[in-house]
C-alpha cells in the first residue's frame, strides 16, 4: 500500500508540473499546484457510479450520457486517443478548475512566460484559488498589463491516464451540446501532439481540432436545436475575433513604430482601445443586445489580447494543413507532429506558409 500510494504521489506530482507548477517557481507555487490537482482527482468518480447514484440530478445524468458518446465519438471519429482521460466526473465546488494570470508590457502584446520542467514555457501561470491568483497578479508590479481569467478545465497532457485521466467537472458539464464537445475535443487534442515553449502552435492546433470536430460531432447530432444554439455561437465568437484580430494589429503597428516617443505611444494605445470598445458597443448591437463578451471587453488590455491571440494565431493554418491532406484526421496528426519536431522558427515559418490570406 505504501508503494501505491507513493506511487499515485508521484504521478499527481507530473501532472501538477505538466499544468503548470515547478520547483523553480517556488515552494508555496510548487504546494498549491500539487494539492490542488490532487484534491481534483479525489473527487473525480468513473461515470457508471454517477448514473447508478439515485441521488445524481437528473441534468447531470444526461449530460454524463452526452458526454459518453461525445467521448467515443472522439476516438472513432476523429482519430484522438483512446484513454482514461474523460470518463470520470468530479465536481468541485467552484465556477473555473483554474485561474490564469498573463501578464505583457504596457507598450507590447509579448506576453510574459513562466518555464516548468513538463509543460515548457508557457504565457500564464495557473492557481486553483482565485484569491492566490489575484494576489499573484497585483505582486507583479508597475509596468505591465495584467490579467486574470478562469480556466474550465486543463489537459495534464496524457500524465495522469494510467491514474484515472484528467475527469469530466462541473465547472463545463452543463454547457450547451456544441460547447461541451468542443470543449472535450480541444483538451484531448493536447494529449495528442504538444510542442515545448510553443503555447501559440499548441492553442491553434487544439482550436483547430476543436472546430474540425464539433462540425462533424452536430452534423450527425439528432438534436437540430444545439446545431441552431452553435452556429449563433458560433458567428457570434468569429465576429469578435475579427475585431480583436483588428485591434491586436492596430496595437502592434503603434507599439512598432520607432517614430513614436512612449508617450505618444501610450496616447495611441488608449485611442485604439476606445475605437475597440466603441466598435464592439455597435457589434453587441447588431447581436440585439448580447452581452456575453461585456466582462472581458471592460477588462480588455496587452495581456488579455495577446491570450486570446494565442489561441487563433495559426488556426487557418492548421485548417489548410487538414484540407492538405485529405481531411484525414490520422494523417493530419502526422503532419502537426512532423512540424512539432521542427525548431520553433521553422515551425512557425511552415505555418505561416500554409496560412491562407485573410
Amino acid at each position: 500500500m505504501p508503494r501505491r500510494a507513493a506511487a499515485l504521489l508521484l504521478a499527481l506530482l507530473l501532472a501538477a508540473l505538466a499544468s503548470g507548477c515547478a520547483r523553480t517557481q517556488g515552494p508555496g507555487y510548487y504546494w498549491q499546484s500539487f494539492t490542488g490537482h490532487a484534491d481534483l482527482m479525489w473527487r473525480a468518480r468513473p461515470i457508471e457510479d454517477w448514473l447508478a447514484d439515485p441521488a445524481t440530478p437528473e441534468p447531470l445524468r444526461q449530460r454524463l450520457a452526452l458526454a459518453r458518446q461525445m467521448r467515443a465519438f472522439a476516438v472513432q471519429t476523429l482519430a484522438l486517443p483512446d484513454n482514461a482521460s474523460y470518463h470520470r466526473y468530479a465536481d468541485l465546488g467552484r465556477r473555473a478548475a483554474v485561474y490564469n494570470v498573463v501578464a505583457a508590457p504596457e507598450l507590447s502584446l509579448t506576453l510574459q512566460t513562466w518555464c516548468f520542467p513538463v509543460a515548457g514555457c508557457v504565457g500564464y501561470r495557473g492557481y486553483y484559488r482565485e484569491a492566490d491568483a489575484r494576489a499573484f497578479a497585483d505582486s507583479l508590479g508597475p509596468g505591465l498589463d495584467v490579467a486574470v481569467y478562469p480556466v474550465p478545465a486543463y489537459s495534464t497532457l496524457g500524465w495522469m491516464n494510467w491514474a484515472g485521466g484528467d475527469p469530466l467537472l462541473n465547472t463545463f458539464i452543463q454547457y450547451p451540446e456544441g460547447e461541451l464537445a468542443r470543449l472535450v475535443f480541444h483538451e484531448l487534442a493536447h494529449q495528442l501532439v504538444y510542442a515545448r515553449d510553443d503555447t501559440a502552435f499548441n492553442e491553434s492546433f487544439a482550436t483547430a481540432v476543436e472546430r474540425l470536430g464539433v462540425q462533424r460531432w452536430l452534423a450527425q447530432s439528432p438534436n437540430p436545436a444545439a446545431r441552431l444554439e452553435y452556429q449563433a455561437f458560433d458567428q457570434r465568437r468569429e465576429a469578435f475575433r475579427r475585431l480583436t484580430r483588428g485591434v491586436r494589429e492596430r496595437l502592434q503597428a503603434v507599439y512598432a513604430d520607432a517614430a513614436l516617443d512612449d508617450a505618444a505611444k501610450r496616447a495611441r494605445k488608449a485611442a485604439v482601445m476606445a475605437d475597440f470598445r466603441r466598435e464592439y458597443e455597435a457589434l453587441k448591437a447588431f447581436w440585439g443586445g448580447f452581452a456575453g463578451y461585456d466582462a472581458w471587453v471592460a477588462r480588455a488590455n496587452n495581456a488579455a489580447l495577446g491570450a486570446q491571440g494565442a489561441y487563433d494565431r495559426f488556426v487557418p493554418a492548421f485548417e489548410a494543413l487538414f484540407e492538405r491532406e485529405g481531411r484525414d484526421f490520422t494523417r493530419f496528426y502526422d503532419a502537426v507532429r512532423a512540424l512539432a519536431r521542427l525548431p520553433q522558427a521553422e515551425r512557425h515559418a511552415a505555418l505561416q506558409t500554409l496560412a491562407p490570406s485573410r
